[in-house]
């Protein structure tokens, strides 16, 4: 199990990086994380949901996606609760403190999922959640030293020093845990080193005095993790392409489901931007993207907080394009309406009225992986639904695309503005080049996919070069 020092010290990399390096050497691997709190959420093949990382993580194994490698998923809703994935399956929402009460019930059923997990491979590499020195958080833990106690697996301490304080990081966390969790500690790892890890000879070597755990080496910064699917989304932001078709994506205050941006991120010729709140959208956008959000009507109140409304409005004007999917797809039509209270008080909200839809909350959460027809470019693509509520309106009648026979999404008179409830459409290369080329765009030849296992091969080799690998796995595959 790796642990961190805190949170995004880089343990989601590491355990995709150390999955990929295992399956290379022949063992059978599956990914696993107890607790993840995300609202970028990925469909499983037993038809439930799991946080993105463990998706990413799945592929490095090679295996598919399934609810027992997140048993737990929360997913906020607000500032102080949040929607608890159970397996897969709504299982409740809660605030902060109700979490706090529930979660030790939550056990059972972690460790139900992580033994099927331990019974069908070789090794299974666990992700903790924050950091065990967190130990107010100790008492019925889920995340981290609670389920390591009850599992009884062995724990290597991950610290991140590109944030600066590596060694108080890790020599302060042994001081705070208590003398069973910090014997359940065998080693640390160093992760997000900039330059020659020759010179923290010196400070590893003052570690390993410091706590008697065993160094498992000094990973460097990983250049190419800018290519890997990514799990929060200022990560996406930090995509190298300067130049090109300008796709601007909406940074909402509970954006959901943004891997659609991945593809986009990687394509030649395209330029992805995340604005972030407070910034108006650049005149220059040829494409507006309103993502997926936990919270459609109150995505609309930040919106308009933001006056990206009327950006949007004069962006349309202008000729630019416009894409809503799911959460952004409703707020695209003339109003979203809650009677039932699902996303907070109930009430309805006035949409941006660009597409002649209306959306009501309600009914089942729709939650599969679909294959689906673009009703324009005559293509196949894949993605997933992941929603609740219903759209249907005039514009209905120019589906974006067909799924099993019926129409899905809505497209504007003018073509300019789409919607659809589907997610990860733009993965598929062919649709992806097509779709962006009837916009306008100039793609290249890129193949999503390969980019992505090619890049898990290179993190595979990266950890292989400056981790003691073989120790970690041995170390572990004995314990």
């Amino acid at each position: 199990m790796l642990q961190g020092t805190g949170s995004n010290v880089g343990k989601s990399m590491l355990v995709a990086g150390l999955c990929r390096a295992a399956r290379l050497r022949g063992f059978s691997v599956a990914p696993f994380k107890p607790q993840n709190m995300s609202n970028n959420a990925a469909v499983t093949s037993d038809g439930g949901e799991i946080g993105r990382a463990q998706a990413l993580q799945a592929l490095a194994c090679g295996v598919p996606l399934h609810t027992d490698m997140n048993p737990v998923l929360l997913k906020p809703e607000s500032d102080i609760g949040a929607q608890v994935i159970v397996q897969g399956r709504r299982f409740a929402t809660a605030k902060a403190g109700e979490y706090y009460k529930l979660k030790p019930t939550l056990m059972p059923a972690v460790l139900e999922s992580f033994e099927r997990l331990r019974n069908a491979h070789d090794l299974v590499i666990v992700e903790g959640a924050g950091s065990p020195a967190e130990i107010n958080l100790r008492h019925g833990d889920i995340a981290n030293m609670g389920f390591a106690e009850a599992a009884d697996v062995p724990v290597i301490l991950c610290g991140d020093i590109d944030r600066g304080g590596v060694i108080a990081q890790i020599v302060g966390t042994q001081a705070v845990l208590s003398p069973a969790d910090g014997a359940r500690i065998a080693g640390f790892i160093i992760n997000k080193f900039r330059g020659d890890p020759r010179l923290f000879d010196d400070g590893y070597a003052l570690i390993e005095n410091q706590t008697g755990w065993r160094g498992f080496g000094v990973a460097p910064w990983f250049a190419e993790a800018w290519r890997l699917p990514a799990e929060d989304a200022l990560d996406i932001a930090e995509a190298p392409q300067t130049d090109g078709f300008h796709i601007v994506c909406l940074q909402f205050s509970r954006i959901a489901n943004f891997d659609d941006l991945d593809p986009l991120v990687a394509e030649p010729g395209c330029r992805v931007t995340i604005l972030p709140p407070g910034r108006p959208i650049p005149c220059d956008a040829d494409l507006v993207i309103l993502p997926g959000t936990k919270s459609t009507r109150g995505e609309l109140a930040f919106l308009r907080a933001q006056g990206w409304d009327i950006d949007i409005l004069a962006h349309h004007r202008r000729g630019g394009r416009i894409l809503g999917i799911c959460g952004g797809y409703q707020m695209l039509g003339h109003s979203v309406a809650d009677p039932h209270g699902i996303e907070g008080a109930p009430g309805t909200t006035p949409g941006l009225g660009l597409l002649d839809i209306k959306t009501t909350m309600g009914g089942d959460k729709h939650l599969t992986e679909v294959t689906a027809h673009h009703a324009g470019l005559n293509l196949p693509f894949s993605g997933y639904e992941i929603h609740i509520g219903t759209s249907d309106g005039a514009d209905r009648s120019r589906p974006f695309a067909h799924v099993n026979g019926r129409t899905e999404g809505a497209i504007s008179p003018d073509g300019r503005v789409c919607g659809s409830y589907l997610h990860g459409m733009f993965s598929d290369d062919i649709f992806r080049k097509a779709w962006l080329g009837k916009s306008g765009a100039a793609g290249g030849a890129h193949s999503y996919q390969g980019s992505v296992e090619s890049t898990l091969d290179a993190l595979a080799a990266h950890l292989e070069t400056h981790l003691d690998v073989a120790g970690l796995l041995s170390h572990s595959l004995t314990s």
